[in-house]
Order: C-alpha cells, then sequence, then structure tokens
C-alpha cells in the first residue's frame, strides 16, 4: 500500500497577498487513482487540489494521499485506515463512480464530510443524499444531457449510444435519454476497462445512425478513437470531455480534431480565477490542465472557504460554510443545489491544435444553470 504525506507550507509565489487565517488545523484524505489506465485522471485531482492548498499558504492542512489503483475493495480499505487510523476530518478525491458507492455512504455515516473531486452517482443524488456529502463536481448526468441538447441542435435524428456497465456509464446514457428528442439506434453497455471495440464499431458501421454518442473515461477513450478512426468510419461522434480530456487528447491525436464534446469547464472560460488557475498550473506542473484538475483545484478552495469561517469540529458551522461556496471557481458561477450538487453551466467544446498541442475552444453554451434531476428526490 502506497502512502505520500503531503505537510504544504506556506512558500509560494503563486499566493496573492497574505495568507488566510484559518479556524483550526484540518486533516484531508484523498484517495484516488494514481495507478493503472486511470492514472491521468487521478493525478490531475490531485495536483489540482494541491495547487489550491499550496497557493492558500496554510500550514495547519495536511493531505494525505493514497492510490486506490481503481480497485473498490482498496478504496474501502484505505478508507477505514484514514478515517479510524489516521483520524481525518474529511475525504476526497475518488475519480470512479463505483469506487465512490463503495465509500461514501460509510464515510458519511460515521460522520465524515466528503467532497467529490469527479465522481457524482445519482444514487448520492436523490434519496442517498447526505448532509455531510458534497459534489463539487457535477451529478453524473449533467455533462450527457447537455451531449443530448446538443444533438438535438446539431439536428442528429437516429444516435448510437454508448459507455461502460457501471453506476457513471448508466448515469451517462439516463442523462443523454433525458434531453434528446430523436431515435436511439442502439443502446450499449461496454466492459469497464475494455479495450478493443471492434464489435461495437461495426454495430456502429451497420447501425444506421446519424451520430454517435459515447461516454469512455481515461485509456478506454484512447482505444476507442483510435480504432474508430483506424477503421474509417464516418458517423460522427459526441461525447462528455471525460472522453476528451487533455490528457486523452495527446494520446489520440488528430483522430479527435472537429470532435464536439461537453463540459463545464473549460481553459478558455473568460473569467479571472481561471485564467490564474491555468497559469499556475502550467508553472506548476508543465502541462494544461483538464477538467478533473480544474475540478480538483474548486473543491480544494471550496475546502479551504469553509476552514477559514468554521471549525470543523463544529460540523454544522462546517457544513453551512461549505454550503455557501464562498470560492472564486475556476467555472465562473457556481453554487449549490438543495443536495450539495452544483448548479452551474455547460458548455459546448471542440477539439483543436494550437501548436503541437490538442486542446478544446468553447463555441456555445449548452445548458444555462443547470442543476440535476434528482434533487427533488432528496430529504435532508
Amino acid at each position: 500500500m502506497k502512502k505520500a504525506v503531503i505537510a504544504l507550507a506556506a512558500a509560494t509565489a503563486l499566493a496573492a497577498g497574505a495568507a488566510q487565517a484559518f479556524a483550526d488545523p484540518v486533516k484531508v484524505g484523498m484517495i484516488t487513482t494514481l495507478s493503472g489506465g486511470g492514472a491521468s485522471l487521478g493525478i490531475d485531482s490531485r495536483d489540482g487540489f494541491l495547487l489550491a492548498v499550496k497557493q492558500s499558504g496554510n500550514k495547519d492542512i495536511e493531505v494525505i494521499v493514497e492510490d486506490d489503483a481503481q480497485k473498490p475493495d482498496l478504496a474501502v480499505q484505505l478508507a477505514d485506515k484514514l478515517i479510524q487510523s489516521d483520524k481525518v476530518d474529511v475525504l476526497t478525491g475518488i475519480v470512479w463512480s463505483n469506487l465512490a458507492m463503495a465509500v461514501v455512504p460509510s464515510a458519511v455515516a460515521q460522520g465524515k464530510f466528503y467532497l467529490s473531486t469527479n465522481a457524482a452517482p445519482s444514487q448520492l443524488a436523490g434519496p442517498g443524499c447526505n448532509p455531510n456529502y458534497f459534489s463539487v463536481s457535477y451529478q453524473n448526468d449533467n455533462l450527457h444531457e447537455a451531449a443530448g441538447e446538443y444533438a438535438n441542435a446539431a439536428g442528429m435524428k437516429k444516435v448510437f449510444i454508448m459507455a461502460p456497465n457501471y453506476p457513471a456509464g448508466k448515469d451517462s446514457l439516463s442523462g443523454f435519454k433525458r434531453f434528446y428528442k430523436g431515435e436511439i439506434s442502439n443502446e450499449i453497455y461496454t466492459q469497464l476497462g475494455q479495450t478493443d471495440y471492434a464489435a461495437e464499431i461495426a454495430e456502429i458501421r451497420a447501425s444506421g445512425a446519424d451520430g454517435v454518442f459515447f461516454f469512455l473515461p481515461g485509456g478506454m477513450g484512447i482505444s476507442f478513437m483510435k480504432q474508430y478512426a483506424g477503421a474509417g468510419v464516418e458517423v460522427p461522434l459526441i461525447g462528455p470531455a471525460f472522453s476528451f480530456d487533455q490528457n486523452i487528447l495527446q494520446a489520440v491525436g488528430d483522430a479527435a480534431l472537429g470532435v464536439k464534446n461537453t463540459s463545464t469547464w473549460s481553459k478558455d472560460l473568460d473569467n479571472e480565477a481561471n485564467k490564474a488557475f491555468v497559469d499556475a498550473y502550467q508553472a506548476e506542473y508543465n502541462r494544461l490542465p483538464s477538467i478533473y484538475a480544474a475540478q480538483g483545484y474548486d473543491t480544494g478552495n471550496l475546502l479551504l472557504s469553509a476552514m477559514a469561517s468554521a471549525s470543523v469540529t463544529d460540523a454544522d458551522a462546517f457544513r453551512k460554510a461549505l454550503e455557501a461556496a464562498d470560492f472564486n471557481s475556476v467555472r465562473g458561477k457556481f453554487s449549490f443545489g438543495p443536495n450539495h450538487h452544483p448548479i452551474q453551466d455547460i458548455y459546448v467544446r471542440e477539439v483543436i491544435k494550437e501548436g503541437d498541442i490538442f486542446t478544446n475552444k468553447i463555441v456555445d453554451t449548452a445548458l444555462t444553470d443547470r442543476a440535476d434531476a434528482y434533487a427533488a428526490d432528496c430529504k435532508m
């Protein structure tokens, strides 16, 4: 079991002005994916979060980082250790929804706060919501809902839809279908971690669809995109940002150019917090940030904003401080709904090339002030 303990102190050229005053020390347990095919997602989530902490100048926050290797049983073991042995106050960092479902309900039942940098399954947004659970990213369906709305606007009449068979995959196709008004030609669930998509590509070719919506994060998306381009299928692709993440694009290359994807964040979002974040992230890590990095950064700043006004030992006050979301989000407008999931805009991006770097630019807004479909079922 690999562990990195990072105690981050004040010295940083990135912080502007004096360090904030914090109510009490906080110990954070970050469980994320740092090895295997999904490692880039967890690395970016971690690095965005740690950048926010470093910039704060806070000497009294300790972050214990653990690698879940994308294994639910390991994630549960790590959470137990962090809660029982390390005595953390807050948990964060899980990328994958099946791991979140294995960890979050038990963690919040033990009185710990959980701040999600990414995974936000529908089960935790509706009846399974909890006062100590906050999704700082989105609700799993959101980006896919926006893709469905974009497919309508693009005039797609018959769409082939595909996602991995795990909670986020099921949420993704539910979200797309919630907004898409045309015909679904095929609805396919692939294996989580699958790398060979020859059979699915053959089905797409034979489907008669005039569009393909797919959600395949991490290495799955790289494999599919390369094989799709190699097969010469000309049916247009659309997807969520996770399939066109900054790291995925460099591996996919020219095959991704021109493809539209939906996102709550983009490096070209025109607000001061985002401009400063993109510059600082590049200076710190020598690479462009991804949506995972942006969400990790916002999560760190949300936590710091709560620490600045309330003690984590006063759960009610700390919860209210989190609910206030009194920080400058890189997404611009940001607030929490009654189920502690964001209300935010969702954009359409296009994959472009800037010099030698593949990246995204915003071309439209798909949904404005979107909350989620489950908030009404949350009773807390």
